[in-house]
């Protein structure tokens, strides 16, 4: 029963051996219209007060280097690509990707990478600093620098977990919910129906909620080597 119930996430779409349910990842393209990009209208007017909103709230927690300012263009595209991967998830026979760590990973540790490497090579002393807070009595600066290292190291590995982890959750639960369907008396059908309802709404947070928390969190990873 297990593996037939997270086997909903298993690619099954094989073409000479090549898996293509990782191509749902670009279809998220589709929903862009070509007049998006000529012609004004509300979805234009829309995004572009998400995108607004995003860039200056980016561009507050980068602080004042100009080099990071430009870089908010980077984590509104990561929003933005978790976020239609995440509600494409919710319509049925359409794989998620974001519910496997090959996706979310390939997102976190590149960029978690990029930033410690810029840190470490530009910005030494900084780094050294941040790793004991001030204030720390001198006993406790090797457990200190232990712990943050450790923190360090395993931060791509719980954006990328936390990100799989929520995808995984809701939609095994209404996976769970659907397969009790013909388990339910006709009169009780219209209470599960609403519970599916309510559920999917619920999901469709998770999904904006979670393309959120991965692009701001790794701002503020981004903004501690600065």
């Amino acid at each position: 029963m297990m593996s037939n119930l997270f086997s909903i996430f298993d690619p099954s779409t094989n073409i000479f051996n090549l898996s293509l349910n990782w191509l749902s990842t670009l279809i998220g393209l589709l929903f862009i219209p070509y007049s998006f990009w000529l012609i004004p209208n509300r979805y234009h007017i829309f995004w572009n007060l998400i995108f607004n909103k995003l860039h200056n709230e980016f561009k507050t927690l980068l602080g004042n280097n100009p080099l990071f300012n430009n870089f908010t263009l980077i984590f509104i595209s990561m929003f933005s690509f978790v976020l239609f991967n995440n509600f494409l998830g919710l319509f049925p026979y359409i794989f998620t990707s974001t519910s496997h760590l090959t996706l979310s990973l390939s997102l976190s540790l590149p960029l978690w990478l990029s930033f410690m490497l810029y840190g470490w090579i530009n910005n030494t002393q900084h780094m050294f600093i941040h790793m004991i807070p001030q204030g720390t009595p001198t006993i406790l600066m090797p457990f200190m620098v232990l712990i943050e290292t450790i923190s360090n190291i395993i931060r791509p590995g719980t954006l990328a977990v936390r990100l799989t982890a929520n995808m995984i959750a809701g939609h095994l639960l209404m996976t769970l919910l659907s397969g009790t369907g013909s388990k339910f008396p006709p009169s009780l059908l219209i209470i599960l129906i609403i519970i599916q309802i309510l559920l999917l709404t619920l999901e469709s947070a998770v999904a904006v909620i979670q393309s959120y928390v991965i692009a701001i969190l790794s701002t503020l990873y981004s903004s501690e080597v600065n």
